[in-house]
């Protein structure tokens, strides 16, 4: 019982670094957002196609560019994970 007390002592008189939990949230979270956007995008072109097939490439052209901008959502995310991880 008093080796268990001294090993609980010991480890409530470190601190505990919390940045592996930072990173792993704040590139979880922020991967949510254009994951569900990108989803939602492909899915209303491939409707859009399916109404409207001769506009195949303006359809196209706007869905990469719209799945791009989110996918640098997702990037910034994972920028600020690795910040959080290696720098603070």
């Amino acid at each position: 019982m008093e080796a268990l007390l001294s090993v609980l002592a010991q480890a409530a008189a470190e601190p505990i670094d919390l940045r592996p939990i930072g990173a792993g949230l704040a590139i979880s979270v922020g991967a949510i957002g254009p994951g569900i956007g990108i989803g939602l995008l492909v899915a209303k072109a491939l409707e859009a196609l399916g109404r409207n097939p001769e506009a195949e490439n303006a359809i196209r052209t706007n869905m990469i560019l719209g799945i791009a901008f989110a996918e640098a959502i997702a990037i910034y995310a994972l920028i600020v994970g690795v910040i959080i991880a290696f720098v603070l």
